[in-house]
């Protein structure tokens, strides 16, 4: 009975520390609404809950491409707020920061063509 106190204690202190994360998907679109593949989406943790998984590294940061579909997918993130900044060729480049609290997220971003090309002289 003694060692099942512990146990149980151990499991409620791993459960509250995966509450803390959020999987995250990010949905990369143009102005159409058609995927764009091969974008890199950067994700970096801004503030907000920091999880320590008993002296192991947590990630701050990621770097991703989307897939044929236009989707990157992020493993676990701590909770809090989020920078998203993707790029592709041929569109401008977004970026925006989300608070994110959920236990999974999905963040749908439209990529704009970019602006021409303004000159002082004529």
């Amino acid at each position: 009975m003694a060692r099942e106190v512990p146990f149980a204690l151990l499991l409620a202190a791993f459960s509250l520390a995966a509450s803390d994360l959020t999987k995250l998907e990010i949905v990369v679109t143009n102005q159409a609404g058609k995927p764009v593949e091969q974008a890199e989406v950067i994700v970096k943790f801004v503030q907000g809950r920091s999880v320590k998984k008993f002296g192991a590294q947590v990630h701050k940061s990621w770097e991703v491409r989307s897939s044929q579909e236009g989707i990157a997918k992020i493993p676990a993130i701590p909770q809090g707020k989020i920078l998203i900044q993707v790029n592709a060729k041929n569109y401008q480049t977004f970026g925006q920061t989300f608070d994110v609290q959920e236990d999974e997220k999905t963040i749908e971003v439209t990529l704009k063509p970019p602006q021409p090309q303004y000159t002082a002289h004529p």
